[in-house]
């Protein structure tokens, strides 16, 4: 029996949204099945089991104590088995240290869709990791592949919160906490031990994007300071989903990623089985186009962090594990001022992406949506030539930048390329040298 259920007015074309960064909502697909007023009665409506989702641990501050209460109609340990360690394909976790580079920035071309049928579990193309997963700190870096749904095929990830940045083709992220879709230019963030089945949405034949794991404290956002109480991201424009559970008696898998090891048991049913659930840990969405970005409106080029979207806080104030950072359409009014980033050697490390159009920076070709980039811990990077000679010699009328979208990883780790990475034919070799093309103007007879 295949049975779906929603709240009245959700359609499997339109899921259900609650409005609100780190709210504490409360949601449910059939009338009553929340208890009211305490979190495990003696029994729950419509036979339903009491399990909570703990995403902090029971003594954090309340600020940043996280969890949830699920009523579903198996709890998670009836849907278990034996486990069987299974390949993690090209699925990596830190520390992974399998290949060693001359330090240097790297860029890589897009990686194509591949032509045989990839779910989401089997496309995952591991480019850096960074920290150690084990001891929650630091982050991977991955590229996802998807050609085909998956299909009574469900996963979680007890290693990492995720962190989904699309490129191309949409997504339909069934959690067990209700339904996403995602497109380019939008994001989605799966806690930690949520359960979800990926599928490519109606009418999209292969998706691609980027996929960030974090592996330290939940992102949350960042503080303002000065900017006061409004621009950035906005809390009101995250959306996590209402409830939405399956009634499934069919033959399944559960993939368990646990270790830096996938393990998968054979079930009888679908897990994504939460008739109704409240509490602040649950998976989200956000329209990276409702971003406020705030800028430089006399001179100099502002640094790279007042574009932060979603940070993952470190023990150290100020040093991010994580800082998910996006350079989005704005306008450049700085006067008298080099308006692209500044060359710079940083303590963080940057993993970039370009989602659509040009990055203001990498002007001359070879950076695609796409594709990719690392400038690691203390290594010089900056604009390619014509960026600077564009750049320098520009009239410095007021000029909006549109139609693009690039985004940074950036983690206090050092991040580790892996083999595969190093040796897929989208790595451009000759990047590192695109320093050496930028010309002498030094005259010293000329201040």
């Amino acid at each position: 029996m295949n049975v779906l259920l929603r709240p009245g007015a959700v359609t499997a074309n339109a899921p259900g949204y609650m409005s609100g960064f780190g709210n504490g909502f409360e949601t449910e697909a059939l009338p009553g099945a929340l208890p009211i007023g305490r979190n495990s009665p003696q029994r729950c409506a419509y036979g339903l089991y009491a399990e909570q989702l703990s995403g902090s641990p029971f003594t954090a501050p309340r600020a940043s104590n996280e969890r949830s209460w699920l009523y579903r109609i198996r709890p998670t340990v009836a849907h278990w088995g034996k486990f069987e360690k299974v390949d993690a394909g090209l699925w990596r976790t830190a520390p992974c240290a399998e290949v060693e580079l001359p330090p240097a920035p790297l860029r890589w071309d897009p990686i194509p869709l591949p032509e045989a049928p990839t779910s989401f579990l089997e496309g995952i193309r591991t480019i850096t990791t960074a920290g150690d997963a084990a001891a929650q700190a630091g982050l991977a870096a991955h590229v996802y592949l998807v050609t085909r749904s998956m299909r009574d095929e469900y996963f979680y990830n007890a290693d990492a919160e995720m962190l989904f940045v699309p490129q191309q083709g949409s997504l339909r992220l069934w959690t067990e906490f209700g339904i996403i879709d995602i497109a380019p230019t939008e994001i989605a963030v799966i806690p930690r031990g949520v359960k979800l089945r990926v599928e490519l949405a109606d009418g999209t034949a292969g998706a691609r994007g980027y996929l960030c794991e974090n592996y330290g404290g939940a992102f949350t956002l960042p503080e303002r300071g000065p900017i006061g109480a409004n621009c950035l991201a906005n809390p009101r424009d995250f959306l996590t989903p209402q409830a939405a559970y399956e009634d499934r008696e069919a033959p399944s898998t559960l993939t368990v990623k646990w270790g830096g090891s996938l393990w998968r048991t054979a079930l009888a049913r679908s897990p994504l089985d939460v008739v109704a659930w409240h509490g602040n840990y649950a998976p989200y969405k956000y329209d990276l186009r409702r971003y406020s970005p705030v800028g430089p409106v006399l001179f100099d080029h502002a640094d790279p962090s007042i574009f932060t979207v979603l940070t993952s806080p470190s023990e150290t104030p100020g040093t991010a594990n994580i800082d998910f950072v996006i350079f989005p359409d704005r306008w450049m009014v700085a006067e008298n001022t080099f308006r692209p980033p500044w060359y710079h050697m940083n303590v963080m490390s940057e993993f970039m992406g370009l989602v659509e159009g040009v990055y203001d920076a990498k002007t001359g070709g070879g950076f695609e949506p796409g594709g990719f980039s690392l400038h690691n811990t203390m290594l010089p990077h900056g604009p390619d030539m014509s960026a600077f000679e564009a750049a320098s010699s520009a009239a410095l009328a007021p000029h909006k930048l549109e139609g693009t979208l690039a985004f940074m990883f950036e983690t206090r780790f050092p991040q580790c390329v892996t083999r595969f990475a190093a040796e897929v034919p989208q790595f451009q070799q000759d990047y590192p040298d695109y320093g050496l093309g930028l010309h002498r103007h030094f005259d010293p007879r000329q201040a």
